[in-house]
């Protein structure tokens, strides 16, 4: 059973090791699907306009590339087409319509990046099966935790948990002056380590996160919400740090 890995990204890259089968790697930079194959055990690059078939179609491309590459490269699939993209909704609709009759439909999300793995995998099945089982296998035999949730929940929840997250660690890590380390409260180093993880990661990825689940304009708001109660009496924020309780 070979599995065709749509992105030769880290979570491309991660998802073929994770599964206990052949990979085929395609990906819009040839160069990178190559490099994937070869740091790879066993798989091999493939155009990203394959006509060949495959077991599983697993796409691990960012957020806003989702839909295309589904819409690309659904037809390929034999058994199950899965996403490993981040976001659940649209790509389980673009697979309900883009999938051949008959093949088995998921969305995975890894709630970590690649680096950090093992971790909570996010899962929903739009039409789940042997195949699809199988593949939960494999991440779970990786030691992951499978986390069940309704696409609809997991995306809502993403907001807050990765959008707004992320937006307020930057404005901290943006608005942040260099301090004496002998200075430093426990809280402030909590939140430096937080940026340091952000901040050393992609910034394309963080882009999609905000592009695809918002979170900037809500702490900015957020922001405006506090500078304006500590402009006014002790009771205005007083209630602004109730309701951050």
């Amino acid at each position: 059973m070979e599995v065709l890995v749509v992105g030769a990204g880290a979570v491309g890259r991660w998802v073929a090791e994770v599964v206990a089968a052949p990979a085929a790697f395609a990906d819009t930079d040839p160069q990178r699907a190559v490099a994937a194959a070869d740091a790879t055990e066993n798989a091999r690059a493939v155009a990203v306009d394959t006509a060949a078939s495959f077991a599983v179609v697993a796409v691990a491309v960012p957020m806003r590339a989702a839909g295309a590459a589904i819409d690309a490269h659904a037809a390929a699939a034999e058994r199950a087409i899965v996403d490993f993209t981040g976001v659940m909704g649209e790509p389980l609709a673009a697979m309900a319509a883009a999938g051949p009759p008959g093949v088995e439909r998921a969305s995975f999300h890894p709630l970590f990046a690649p680096a950090h793995a093992p971790g909570r995998i996010a899962v929903t099945d739009g039409d789940g099966g042997p195949t699809v089982d199988r593949l939960r296998g494999w991440l779970a035999d990786a030691g992951n935790e499978l986390v069940e949730v309704p696409a609809a929940v997991h995306d809502d929840a993403m907001e807050t948990i990765q959008g707004r997250t992320h937006a307020a660690i930057l404005a901290f890590a943006l608005a942040a002056d260099d301090v004496p380390d002998a200075l430093a409260t426990p809280v402030y180093e909590e939140l430096s380590r937080l940026a340091d993880r952000v901040t050393g990661g992609t910034p394309g990825v963080y882009a999609d996160i905000q592009s695809t689940f918002g979170g900037s304009q809500e702490v900015a708001a957020a922001a405006d919400r506090i500078a304006a109660a500590a402009a006014g009496d002790g009771d205005a924020f007083a209630e602004v740090y109730e309701d951050a309780s």
